[in-house]
């Protein structure tokens, strides 16, 4: 028997996803990939996969799968509660499936994104090197749907070491970020204004982007940019002066000024804001002069 999942339900969005398209962006190609690539990491981890397996990701939980054959299978991110054919299992833990046995996210309490890694990978043809959906360029595969069959890759060689990861789940308060000021922070008229100000997230957030709420950062004068290569974690700011930080399906270009760029570490725990959450930046030395 060819060992597979069957899609059920997906809840609000649920994708396959990767690590992306490194390399491609003078191409015009985003890198895309898991929007929280620590949590796809971790999950692939946990079943003896390479890092880079692809997964599922799902927001907002919702999703329900069908074992076809004996599956090994891990969760990760935003803590949906789980069961499988009722009897709750464990997140950030190994869980085996049995042929026929269905699989089911229910909401997380705190994040907004859960990772389903399975041992041997979601084996749908890469497009370009990758398997991840690109929801901007419409790369890679559909978006799940009920009906959907999902092939599994072979087992790796390897064998899953640990049962349970004790990893700390995404926080419901106010998030803190990690931030440089962006090479067009001087189109601020007051450039520390992105660190001193609360932004919440809002509801017309995806991912290729949070969109900001909160105080509107002027910009000093009216003087426009040619288009510009933008990179995941920058901060963009539109005429209307509320901010957008970029995140996996970014666009490869932008023409509105990059005031900041919140170090490539704190963008996976952007993935996990959910709407309405407070978000702050702190500005902090670059990586690069921290020992210099």
């Amino acid at each position: 028997m060819s060992r597979a999942l069957d899609v059920l339900a997906t809840g609000a969005l649920a994708l396959v996803e990767d690590l992306g398209r490194p390399g491609l962006a003078a191409t015009g190609v985003g890198r895309s990939g898991a929007a929280d690539r620590a949590a796809l990491r971790l999950a692939n981890r946990l079943v003896a996969n390479d890092e880079g397996a692809a997964g599922i990701e799902v927001v907002f939980g919702g999703l329900a799968v069908r074992a076809r054959g004996r599956l090994t299978v891990a969760l990760s991110g935003a803590p949906a509660p789980a069961d499988v054919d009722g009897t709750p299992v464990g997140h950030h833990a190994v869980v085996r499936l049995r042929d026929g046995q269905v699989l089911r996210l229910g909401t997380p309490p705190t994040g907004l994104r859960t990772y389903l890694a399975v041992r041997g990978g979601i084996a749908v043809p890469p497009v370009l090197g990758s398997r991840s959906t690109d929801v901007l360029s419409g790369l890679g595969p559909e978006k799940l749907a009920p009906g959907t069959v999902l092939p599994v890759g072979p087992e790796p060689d390897a064998v899953p070491l640990l049962d349970v990861a004790p990893v700390a789940v995404p926080p419901d308060g106010e998030v803190v970020l990690r931030a440089v000021p962006g090479p067009r922070a001087d189109f601020l008229t007051d450039p520390t204004a992105p660190a001193r100000t609360t932004w919440t997230a809002s509801s017309r957030s995806d991912r290729v982007g949070m969109r900001l709420e909160g105080a509107s950062l002027e910009r000093a004068g009216s003087q426009e940019l040619p288009s510009e290569g933008i990179v995941r974690g920058a901060v963009q700011v539109p005429p209307g002066g509320e901010p957008v930080l970029f995140l996996a399906d970014h666009p490869v270009t932008g023409g509105y000024p990059v005031v900041a760029v919140v170090l490539d570490a704190d963008v996976d725990r952007v993935a996990q804001v959910r709407p309405g959450q407070r978000v702050r930046f702190r500005f902090v030395a670059p990586p690069w002069k921290e020992n210099a």
